[in-house]
């Protein structure tokens, strides 16, 4: 295990066991390279964590495949940081599956949480979350992306960009203008099926990172309006709540990042030898340590408060922020410092502070960029600041 920390009271009994069976699983199954191209892989590590039984924790109603009736953002935020510990791809699949599938959990009706949740639970259908565009990723309202009533369907024209899971994906929740109001008043969610005529994977994006990441194209694609999520006009509303349940784990999966990184520098430092004695005795080694140990615990902190306040039922905006800013830029530190320790070796393609350097980079930006979380972050301070202030 990564530490001590699943003994926090932030965390339940239940919550503890889950820790232990999901280390003791991804043990098994994820310290072996497995040769596969990485869509090939992602294909795989779905079927793996469906078939285990983990992928039911990413879906809300036990009627539809979950775990449980809400989604638990303290179990989601373990999940995240033990698989990210053992393989970034693994983690990259599992969160997208959640996050891919979010908005029919927190709003879709009961015949799409049928059609869609049970297949995403067993890993048997690959979910998408289709947001951002070339001139909308931070501001969301912005979007061009646009979906026209006809009938007793919807057409869809425009493009999304920055896709995780596109090309490969058997479905995607499509955020789209449908014009009720300006600005994010009137957006509106769809599910559009991969294979729908007019949705074309324009192109295949290649991130330092190796994941499946597409530009999304759509042509005059009509889906039924049956496939709309929640109201028209809601798309925005359902968008901040997905990322609202989902942006606290990325802050968990930076943790995992930074916990290897941690361990890797550790069994360097101890073992490296050096002007007759070991890199660790030196006092600047053991400085370096001290300050990567005491980020990764100050960031954890604030991952597991703000995982545990929104299973609570609070609203985690300000505190899903800290989580997300604090653990991602955390992380970024504890890993540099790691490959600086290692010195050449740190450098070297593939080695695995090497990978972890690339892995942790596009935390920073995706699901609110670091500079967007210090915005939300200031506006809620002020926002409180004006409310409670006395006359």
């Amino acid at each position: 295990m990564s530490g001590d920390h699943w003994d926090w009271p932030f965390l339940t009994d239940d919550h503890r066991a889950l820790a232990i069976s999901l280390d003791e699983w991804a043990a098994l199954h994820l310290t072996t390279p497995s040769g596969l191209a990485v869509d090939d892989r992602c294909r795989e590590l779905v079927r793996l964590l469906g078939g285990a039984g983990w992928l039911r924790y990413t879906v809300a109603g036990k009627a539809f495949g979950g775990s449980r009736e809400e989604l638990d953002t303290r179990a989601l935020c373990l999940f995240r940081e033990t698989l990210a510990r053992y393989d970034a791809l693994a983690d990259f699949a599992f969160a997208m599956q959640g996050l891919g599938s979010g908005a029919i959990s927190l709003a879709g009706d009961d015949e799409q949480k049928r059609r869609y949740l049970p297949r995403v639970a067993r890993g048997q259908a690959l979910a998408a979350f289709a947001l951002s565009e070339t001139d909308a990723g931070s501001d969301v309202a912005a979007m061009s992306c646009a979906a026209r009533a006809d009938g007793q369907d919807y057409v869809l024209d425009g493009e999304k960009t920055w896709i995780s899971n596109g090309g490969i994906a058997d479905f995607y929740v499509v955020f789209a203008r449908t014009g009720e109001a300006e600005g994010a008043r009137g957006i509106s969610a769809f599910i559009v099926e991969a294979g729908t005529p007019g949705l074309h994977i324009a192109e295949r994006i290649e991130p330092m990172s190796p994941h499946p990441l597409a530009r999304l194209r759509f042509e005059g694609c009509r889906i039924p309006a049956a496939r709309r999520i929640g109201a028209p006009g809601e798309g925005f509303s359902i968008a901040m709540r997905t990322l609202d349940v989902f942006r606290t784990s990325v802050a968990a999966a930076a943790l995992g990042f930074a916990r290897r990184a941690l361990a890797a520098a550790i069994d360097h430092a101890t073992t490296r030898n050096m002007f007759g004695g070991k890199l660790s005795d030196f006092q600047l080694t053991r400085a370096k340590l001290a300050h990567m140990a005491t980020t990764i615990d100050s960031a954890a902190l604030l991952t597991y408060r703000a995982a545990w306040e929104r299973d609570r039922g609070r609203s985690v905006t300000r505190e899903a922020a800290m989580a997300k800013m604090a653990a991602t830029e955390g992380a970024q530190q504890v890993i540099d410092a790691a490959v600086q320790l290692h010195g050449g070796r740190g450098v070297v393609h593939d080695h695995p502070v090497e990978r972890l350097y690339r892995d942790i980079r596009a935390l920073r930006i995706y699901e609110g960029a670091t500079e967007v979380q210090q915005l939300i972050i200031a506006r809620e301070l002020l926002r409180d600041a004006t409310l409670t202030r006395v006359p």
